[in-house]
């Protein structure tokens, strides 16, 4: 037994998965048949939910089919160009991992882009060094899409793919978005270490 918007969600991603395949080189054809499987398996589960689960579960499915399709698409892309990504480095990792967890917190605790989640938000309290904390509310995808944007711990696997991906396709432009990252989050914890031993004098 489902709700009616699971089931619109299912069948709205299987069309435009449908339709990719239709309309696309054979690099996104591949994608799109892979992510239309994943419909048909999405549906199949979300037929078996329970209807009174207060969570939004077509929202979540929406959200890791577009993931696993984006990915999909970006690794057939790579491939077809002749693209190679390279292991990181035990220095390249710490660079990427700040500047994932700087990017995250910037797009889900930040005060200045709460406007990008207001859509999706409510204002709850201000959580200290520039960064706010909110109430994710709507209903369904909306919801979802709220959780994903208030959480800095899901959007970094989004913004660590994207790096990953940015350091193929653009090395120079992404190389400069991972230092200013890096070197922006570094600063931070200068900071709060230096607020710290003040308090502490």
């Amino acid at each position: 037994m489902t709700t009616e918007p699971a089931k619109k969600a299912a069948n709205t991603t299987g069309a435009i998965a449908k339709k990719a395949a239709k309309s696309s080189s054979g690099a996104v054809k591949k994608a799109a048949r892979t992510t239309n499987g994943t419909v048909k398996a999405a549906r199949s589960h979300v037929n078996h939910l329970n209807h009174d689960d207060p969570r939004p579960l077509e929202g979540y499915a929406a959200l890791l089919i577009s993931y696993g399709a984006l990915t999909g698409v970006l690794g057939f892309g790579l491939r077809r160009k002749g693209f190679r990504i390279k292991g990181l480095g035990p220095m390249d990792l710490v660079l990427y991992g700040l500047a994932t967890e700087h990017l995250s917190r910037v797009i889900t605790k930040d005060s200045i882009t709460s406007l990008l989640r207001a859509p999706f938000t409510r204002f709850k309290e201000a959580a200290g060094e520039g960064e706010v904390n909110e109430e994710v509310v709507g209903e369904g995808m909306g919801h979802a899409l709220g959780e994903l944007l208030t959480c800095p711990f899901c959007v970094a696997q989004w913004v660590a793919t994207g790096l990953v991906a940015g350091s193929v396709m653009a090395p120079a432009l992404t190389t400069a978005v991972i230092s200013v990252s890096a070197a922006a989050r570094a600063s931070d914890y200068l900071n709060l270490l230096y607020g710290l031993l003040r308090k502490e004098q």
